[in-house]
């Protein structure tokens, strides 16, 4: 199937490129006085066009999803060389991401696509027996190094000026991560136990927001274990709450046009009597929220990765446990 497919889009270029040869040749000859024996113009053949094309080929694969790509590449040797380009791959996965260029990246493009579309996320490398499920929100991208976290649906002015992050989080559920590593990052909803916590008397499930740098599966020091998660801050509220709601923004566009759409609560959280988890992807941002039923309250944690001990951070965790 994709052989044909790629086969017919070939054969539309060529048919483009051999109409435009016979128009610029009917052109040259109406400025000629006549046509003689000696002067006639050679007939186009068709079979001189090549198949292997790599220009073409190039072209065509920009059309191409990810497992199209795969299956074009196997068919010989020369598609191989031709689809594993880096270029191809940094097309592809910037397209199926909807993100921008983030520059630099330390590994190829196609090893960066594959960890995003093969169905990995962060509790298949630990913590299996505490995972029960889990959803793909997208992809947004970090141009600061700064992020801030909140379990609240608006953003306060207050909370912005305050540089503790104890206080933050006291008084808002809210805090400011530094040293974030810039670029697109990943964000999965996750679906765990709640021993995953502290809290003994529970026996239920609970949510996380998780996001990961797009490099960080293919990194040796989150592969060995020898990075891993550590709490930074937690928060709780003591009362019925409407909904467990977390966020994580780029400090830079929290109050710019392309974030409006993630506090606009009302048009995305679902009806008071829909309890299945809602997500919202924006450039710069991300947030779930599930409404809860009859409630005591909810304990929200904030988990950091970093790449070594005093290296940039590489993943956030953004849980909420019922009371």
């Amino acid at each position: 199937m994709i052989w044909r497919v790629a086969s017919y889009i070939y054969q539309e270029i060529s048919n483009v490129l051999l109409s435009k040869s016979i128009e610029r040749m009917r052109k040259r000859l109406k400025r000629t006085k006549g046509i003689c024996s000696c002067s006639s113009p050679r007939c186009i053949n068709h079979s001189t066009f090549n198949w292997y094309e790599q220009d073409l080929w190039t072209y065509i694969a920009r059309f191409l999803d990810g497992r199209s790509l795969v299956m074009l590449g196997a068919t010989n040797k020369w598609f191989n060389s031709v689809i594993m380009q880096d270029c191809i791959w940094k097309f592809t996965c910037l397209r199926d991401l909807q993100v921008p260029d983030p520059g630099h990246v330390a590994f190829s493009w196609s090893k960066l696509y594959a960890s995003v579309v093969d169905g990995s996320h962060s509790f298949i490398f630990r913590q299996q027996e505490k995972h029960i499920d889990w959803m793909r929100i997208g992809a947004f991208s970090f141009d600061s190094e700064v992020a801030f976290l909140s379990q609240r649906m608006s953003a306060s002015v207050k909370i912005l000026k305050q540089e503790n992050i104890d206080d933050m989080l006291q008084s808002y559920g809210s805090c400011l991560l530094r040293k974030i590593k810039t670029g697109i990052w990943i964000a999965d909803l996750q679906l765990v136990r709640c021993p995953v916590c502290d809290q003994e008397k529970c026996e239920g499930t609970m949510q996380m927001l998780d996001a990961r740098h797009i490099e960080l599966f293919l990194n040796q020091g989150f592969q060995d274990g020898s990075w891993d998660y550590e709490l930074v801050g937690s928060h709780e509220i003591k009362k019925k709450v409407r909904g467990a709601y977390g966020a994580i923004f780029d400090f830079k566009y929290l109050t710019s046009k392309s974030t409006a759409g993630i506090f606009d609560y009302k048009s995305w959280i679902g009806q008071p009597n829909d309890f299945q988890p809602k997500a919202i992807i924006a450039l710069h941002a991300v947030a779930v929220n599930t409404n809860l039923q009859e409630n005591q309250g909810v304990l929200i944690k904030y988990h950091t990765m970093r790449a070594g001990a005093e290296g940039e951070i590489v993943s956030i965790r953004i849980s909420q446990q019922l009371l």
